[in-house]
């Protein structure tokens, strides 16, 4: 599974790239080839304003639906609807396959994420 370096990691299996006060979140590769081909995403609308732990949106694929949730507290300020138009994006880049774009409301929950590093671990003991 591809990791990538400078990124944040959940255990959910999320990721978060921080540019700024901005977080760009989406799924990992491991989650996009756990859950196999995606035919359908739902994204939260603009606007929206989620805390930590929150369901963000759905991926579905042809074997199974699956929450996304946020890994940080955020205000959604963009969504990629190029998602909604073709879900198979994910699969075939879900690192350049951010679901949305959020303002990051407290960068230091970022500590409780993990690092590239960190995540190849959690991925061995999964």
């Amino acid at each position: 599974m591809e990791v990538l370096e400078g990124l944040y990691y959940s255990k959910d299996h999320e990721w978060v790239k921080v540019e700024g006060d901005k977080a760009y979140i989406g799924i990992t590769d491991y989650a996009q080839h756990s859950l196999g081909n995606i035919v359908y995403v739902e994204l939260p609308e603009v606007g929206a304003e989620l805390s930590a732990g929150d369901v963000l949106g759905v991926v579905e694929s042809v074997k199974a639906a699956s929450d996304v949730y946020t890994p940080v507290d955020i205000k959604v300020l963009e969504v990629n609807n190029s998602l909604v138009e073709d879900p198979s994006l994910i699969n075939n880049d879900p690192y350049g396959s951010w679901m949305v774009i959020g303002e990051l409301k407290d960068k230091s929950q970022l500590d409780k994420l993990m690092k590239a590093d960190e995540y190849r671990k959690f991925l061995e003991e999964e």
